[in-house]
């Protein structure tokens, strides 16, 4: 066996005995589905009803509120046009109302459009006060048109509503939506190999700096390469990542189908639907769902997959090289700071690439260039691959990638090679410059 495979296997077994990794592995997805009904459980609750005060001097606008006062509402409008206003504001300042919402008395409808307050001691959210000025436009263009002699229910029946269908070019009939379906798929797969390499790069660096500091590597490094030793820990720490992953989905799965026992519902080919509930289902659904089914077969499936594979490995290798770097040239996590942000960077500008970018143009340059780029390719590309990318972009990217990566690798065993047995002082990066020449 190479000196490389033992180390792997050493890295591996050493990660998958230690007991915070046992621990994590099988609490995980626990504190996942936990976390899940908490935040599902929160949502479900109702929010207290907010009282808001309406002082309509002009008679117009209060009904239009007070009508929409409902048992499961958010809101609750009261009419207190009766009561004097100082008095209303007071009750504002001592908050027995979340807000007042004040109408004047003008002549000209057209007056109310700069005239009317609201007055609170927070401010109130976009949505809510959008809500009140929709429904005092729509009373006042109401009253426009009555005060103009037209007729409000012709004007109201002769508007129109467009719903544009969508056809390729072939003549195949679309669905809406697509783009976000297809964004949603590769940001899932994106997003998954970010959190991958920081957690996991991580625990690489983390591994270097222990060693470092228990003195353990001057031991190591007089029977191995500085090379062999980080390339054995960055495989060995993947390996065992990937077997974490591979726990958690079967936990995951398991989970699923023995709340679905509990539930008493079938899953898989043993589901069995009632035909009234089928046929329902079929007159209602089944026509979209077929199109959204249909379009999501002719996703690139098959190079969905196998870009997340290649591109899994890539980027993990890539960064982790730096990770081990690092970890080599600090003597604790709190020296280290200062050369991970430049690691993270990338990778957060990747998300917002993609979902900023790619959504709307897919194709556009400033996709295609990212997608290139060794540092934001991995979850980039992945993000363009559900929207159809030419073979040559990919092979290309894969190439600049994994090129990228041994270029990386080499810079990093020379940092590695001088960092590992350099202790007490904090490196900086003129001085990581000079290890390279070394």
């Amino acid at each position: 066996m190479s000196i490389i495979a033992l180390i792997i296997k050493r890295e591996f077994i050493s990660k998958v005995r230690n007991k915070s990794f046992i621990v994590m592995t099988f609490l995980s997805p626990l504190l996942f589905v936990g976390i899940a009904a908490f935040v599902g459980y929160l949502s479900s609750m109702k929010a207290d009803t907010k009282r808001i005060a309406i002082h309509d001097e002009s008679g117009l606008f209060v009904k239009e509120f007070t009508s929409k006062n409902t048992m499961n509402g958010e809101f609750k409008y009261l009419d207190l046009s009766q009561i004097d206003l100082k008095f209303l504001k007071d009750s504002i300042t001592n908050e027995s109302y979340e807000g007042l919402l004040y109408i004047p008395k003008e002549k000209n409808t057209n007056d109310f459009e700069n005239k009317i307050q609201f007055i609170s001691n927070n401010s109130p959210s976009i949505s809510f006060i959008e809500n009140i000025q929709e429904i005092i436009a729509k009373k006042l263009t109401k009253t426009n048109l009555e005060n103009a002699h037209l007729d409000t229910l012709a004007i109201k029946n002769a508007e129109s509503k467009v719903n544009i269908s969508l056809t390729k070019a072939s003549g195949e009939e679309s669905v809406k939506g697509l783009n976000e379906i297809k964004i949603g798929i590769g940001g899932a797969f994106g997003y998954l190999i970010m959190m991958f390499i920081i957690i996991y790069g991580n625990m690489v660096m983390r591994s270097v700096i222990e060693e470092k500091t228990n003195r353990i590597v001057e031991i190591i490094i007089s029977s191995v390469k500085p090379f062999q030793l980080m390339m054995g820990k960055i495989v060995g720490t993947a390996l065992a990542g990937l077997l974490q992953f591979v726990i958690w989905a079967a936990i995951g799965l398991s989970l699923m189908f023995a709340a679905s026992l509990f539930f008493g519902v079938n899953v898989g080919p043993t589901a069995r639907i009632s035909p009234e509930l089928m046929h329902t289902a079929q007159q209602e659904f089944a026509g979209t769902a077929q199109m959204y089914i249909k379009e999501l077969w002719n996703l690139p499936i098959a190079s969905i997959l196998i870009g997340f594979v290649i591109y899994f490995i890539g980027g993990y290798l890539l960064y982790s090289s730096f990770y081990a770097a690092i970890g080599a040239a600090v003597d604790n996590q709190t020296d280290s700071q200062q050369f991970l942000l430049p690691i993270i960077m990338p990778l957060m500008l990747s998300v917002y690439i993609g979902f900023f970018t790619v959504i709307n143009d897919p194709h556009g340059t400033i996709a295609v260039v990212f997608s290139m780029i060794p540092l934001t390719s991995p979850i980039v590309m992945l993000m363009r691959i559900p929207f159809g990318v030419p073979w040559w972009q990919i092979a290309i990217s894969i190439t600049l990638l994994f090129g990228t990566f041994f270029s990386v690798v080499w810079f990093a065993a020379k940092i590695y090679r001088v960092g590992i047995l350099m202790y007490g002082k904090k490196p900086t990066w003129n001085e990581l410059y000079r290890w390279l020449k070394y």
